[in-house]
């Protein structure tokens, strides 16, 4: 080997440990905390229990609730040694708390060593993970401690809890580095001293949120309904009232009283208790705290109270029975697979004054309460009958029923697509929530030759004494999801799918004209409206934020926010911003969407993209929790695009519409197209690192995609539909789901699109690493689907990943299960667009 050879690998030895050494940081700065002053006890004896004296490690252990970190106003920085020094006490002895956040770009596996004088504790995220008893008498002799940092370390806050004496030889000293393993020399690890962190899966599935409120009569009180995950999976729930003179919270409990709701006109609240045999109906007055029972040994059974509250009804189940030979079961229908197909439900009206329990309906068929006049004269109910020979294989009949003198006016028979019913305030028409299609197709706003989207649900009136049917939203976009008619303002209120918004509009029948609400939050998830005053309350979440709940002006249109409970744990973690973003497609549409930036994003780095999406009828929401939560995947640094491609609801029915017999046609190409150009757009996206995700539709859509193309480098499909046909007969609702998503299209006289848009059929065309997830219990879209899946591509030979969710249905979620299925998808894209495998491999090691 020649001297300048010899030279030149001197030269890569030495950089090469001087880049080692540069992967070791310390802190420039810590907080800290006190003195704290500490006395051992008073020694009745020499010894405890144990035989063991006391000593400084007993008293090292006092057990000290750690301070909130604003609390640690002291500030160190190092000498040139790299020590941070606090002084000893001038007599007995004290704890010295430092503090000091620590996290990494990246998972991965590093070292944190303390080194000190002093007796310590090392506490990482309220966890002691190192103790250190002795005390030495120079920095010389110091003596240290490490923990661990495997996985994610994200902004993890560590405690060091240092014991300091008057007579120590030194002041109180600790030194603090950061090392990544060998393996990890691209792992950058940073320190800080603000408590926010990363979003990670567990603040998905932990905290205390609130799910929905609900308004008194007078617009008084509103109830809060609030549910709280705690560590481990724990569900609590709880129950405040707030008082809008009072501008407060009168009431808190932690229980959820069944059952619980607003008497239709007076301010309190009712609630059912059980016994072993009956029930038990209470009211409760929120001013008083007091309970009273206004009703006993009623039947367990869900109530509505009546308008005049002076009786109730409800429903009682009768279940048909037929003897079978031991072990087999002949299904009477193709939905007797079900449980709940051979159950018939009849109406029941109770009175308080005289206990007498009256049957309203009796018979062979289901009757389901649509709503009562307020001057308890008139009755909706409806019945469905199964009709497998046209779709949507079910048919209702709205019946209009005295209930002075019992008798019936049928008001629409055999109705296809119509929903539900309700009484205008003044009892002379309905109200009613069906699909385009009902009624002959009087809302129909589609272009020729398309079939309307079933899912796209429209709001009708119904003159009751002429029976004149008018659409009201014909010539409206949103997809109706709920609507209520106010009897102060006589405005109809819609609750309606826009986009990826579920917004809130008001409509005047009068002038036929509708008024978007300015509500503060994107997607509203409960509306109620109070009886006798112009207030109203609702509850929403938006991507940023979890769920809020507001008080309504519904003269002014100001909100009054009135419960955030999940801003304290929000107000800890650092989130990337939310961009929204549109493309014109190559069918001259303007496709909808929107992109997660990870935090501390530099548009000078290269990020991997992660593509969501749905694609069948409804569209990616903007919620901060989900099931699949795009804030946590872009806190993995990750770029994380969604879209809303055609057949989803809220863009109109025409665009709604191209969801029926497509599965997958243009919608894929639009998936596609977007991408490039969201690439294109983008230059801080790496475009050789592209992952895609779906579930169910959109885990179809996963594995359609990745038979048209190569652009994605890894691929994702929970609970995906591979083959039509067999989703078609064997999931609970896919022969109903294909009514609306393969309208009149069947296996035998549709197989071009049965096969051709069936991924399975090409799985030979499919190059791009693929997982599927799939829980074991699954009777929406039956885990075969993913079974079918693994097997081609096991037999061809492609990259293929099948995790089973045992005992979990189409959705996941078991806490420790939905947890460890999350890390499932982190690891397995980070092994693909981030080139490192160990995670995946600490999951699912070879052997």
């Amino acid at each position: 080997m020649s001297k300048r050879m010899d030279k030149y690998l001197m030269m890569l030895l030495l950089l090469s440990g001087s880049l080692q050494a540069q992967t070791v940081i310390t802190p420039g700065e810590v907080s800290t905390f006190g003195p704290i002053a500490v006395q051992a006890p008073i020694l009745l004896d020499s010894v405890n229990l144990s035989d063991k004296p006391f000593s400084d490690e007993l008293l090292l252990s006092a057990s000290i609730i750690f301070p909130a970190p604003e609390k640690f106003t002291g500030k160190e920085l190092p000498d040139t040694a790299g020590y941070f020094r606090m002084p000893k006490p001038q007599q007995g002895k004290v704890f010295r708390l430092v503090s000091f956040f620590v996290s990494a770009d990246r998972y991965g596996k590093g070292k944190l060593t303390v080194t000190s004088p002093n007796p310590l504790e090392l506490w990482i995220d309220n966890v002691k993970r190192a103790t250190k008893t002795a005390t030495n008498d120079s920095l010389h002799l110091a003596g240290s401690v490490d923990a661990v940092l495997n996985g994610f370390t994200n902004n993890s806050r560590v405690v060091i809890k240092l014991l300091t004496a008057a007579n120590d030889k030194t002041d109180a000293m600790v030194k603090i580095e950061v090392k990544p393993d060998a393996a990890d020399s691209l792992l950058v690890y940073r320190f800080n001293h603000l408590n926010r962190r990363r979003i990670d899966i567990k603040d998905i599935l932990e905290g205390k949120r609130v799910n929905s409120s609900s308004i008194s009569p007078s617009g008084r009180f509103v109830l809060l309904s609030l549910r709280e995950t705690l560590p481990g999976g724990e569900n609590r729930s709880h129950t405040e009232i707030y008082d809008t003179r009072q501008k407060r919270i009168i009431f808190s409990e932690p229980l959820n009283r069944p059952q619980l709701n607003w008497m239709p006109q007076s301010d309190l609240l009712y609630y059912t208790g059980d016994s072993e045999e009956s029930r038990t109906l209470y009211t409760f007055d929120p001013l008083t705290v007091t309970t009273a029972i206004i009703a006993e040994n009623l039947p367990k059974e869900n109530f509505l109270i009546a308008p005049d509250e002076q009786s109730l009804f409800f429903s009682s189940k009768e279940t048909i029975t037929i003897s079978n030979p031991g072990g087999l079961k002949r299904l009477l229908g193709i939905d007797d697979r079900q449980s709940s197909y051979r159950d018939r439900y009849y109406l029941y009206r109770y009175f308080f004054d005289t206990g007498l329990t009256q049957q309203l309906t009796f018979g062979r068929q289901t009757a389901s309460l649509n709503d009562v006049t307020d001057d308890m004269k008139y009755l909706l109910f409806s019945v469905s009958d199964e009709d497998l020979s046209q779709r949507p294989f079910q048919k209702s009949t709205l019946f209009l029923l005295n209930l002075e003198t019992m008798e019936t006016d049928t008001l629409w028979k055999d109705q296809r697509y119509a929903y539900s019913a309700q009484f205008s305030p003044d009892g002379k028409r309905l109200l009613i929530h069906g699909a385009p299609e009902a009624f002959n197709g009087i809302c129909l706003n589609i272009k020729p030759g398309q079939i309307a989207n079933s899912y796209d649900t429209q709001s009708f009136l119904m003159d009751i004494e002429s029976k004149n049917i008018r659409p009201v939203t014909k010539n409206f976009d949103p997809a109706i999801t709920a609507q209520e008619w106010n009897r102060l303002d006589n405005y109809i209120y819609y609750r309606v799918e826009e986009g990826d918004r579920v917004n809130l509009y008001r409509y005047s029948p009068q002038k036929a004209t509708f008024e978007k609400l300015p509500l503060r939050e994107d997607v509203i998830r409960s509306f109620s409206i109070a009886t006798h005053a112009h207030w109203a309350t609702y509850t929403g979440v938006s991507s940023s934020n979890s769920s809020r709940s507001y008080l309504l002006n519904l003269k002014t249109l100001e909100s009054t926010l009135i419960s955030d409970p999940y801003a304290e744990r929000l107000n800890q973690l650092q989130l990337g911003e939310v961009k929204d973003w549109s493309f014109t497609s190559s069918y001259g549409d303007v496709i909808e969407g929107r992109y997660y930036l990870p935090p501390f994003f530099d548009p000078n780095k290269r990020y991997p993209l992660i593509v969501y999406y749905y694609g069948g009828t409804s569209p990616t929401t903007r919620v901060f929790e989900s099931t699949y939560p795009l804030h946590v995947y872009a806190a993995q640094d990750y770029v994380v695009y969604t879209l809303q491609p055609s057949g989803t609801t809220g863009y109109g029915q025409a665009f709604s519409a191209r969801h029926v017999n497509a599965w997958g046609q243009q919608t894929a190409e639009e998936i596609i197209e977007g991408v490039k150009a969201f690439l294109a757009a983008h230059p801080f996206v790496d475009s050789t690192k592209i992952g895609n995700i779906g579930a169910s539709y959109g885990g179809f859509m996963t594995q359609y995609l990745i038979t048209q193309t190569d652009l994605f480098t890894a691929s994702v499909s929970h609970a995906g539909i591979s083959n039509i046909t067999s989703y078609w007969g064997e999931g609970y609702w896919g022969y109903s789901y294909s009514a609306g998503a393969s309208a009149n299209s069947y296996p035998w006289n549709n197989p071009q699109l049965y096969v051709e848009q069936s991924p399975l059929f090409h799985a030979d065309r499919i190059n791009t690493p693929l997982l599927l997830l799939h829980g074991t219990a699954d009777t929406n879209v039956p885990i075969g689907e993913s079974i079918q899946m693994y097997t081609a591509l096991k037999l061809l030979n492609k990259p293929v990943e099948f995790i089973q969710v045992a005992g979990e249905n189409h959705a996941i979620y078991d806490y420790q299960k939905r947890i460890a299925w999350n890390n499932t998808i982190y690891a397995w894209f980070t092994k693909w667009l981030k080139g490192d495998a160990r995670w995946w491999n600490s999951l699912y090691p070879d052997k």
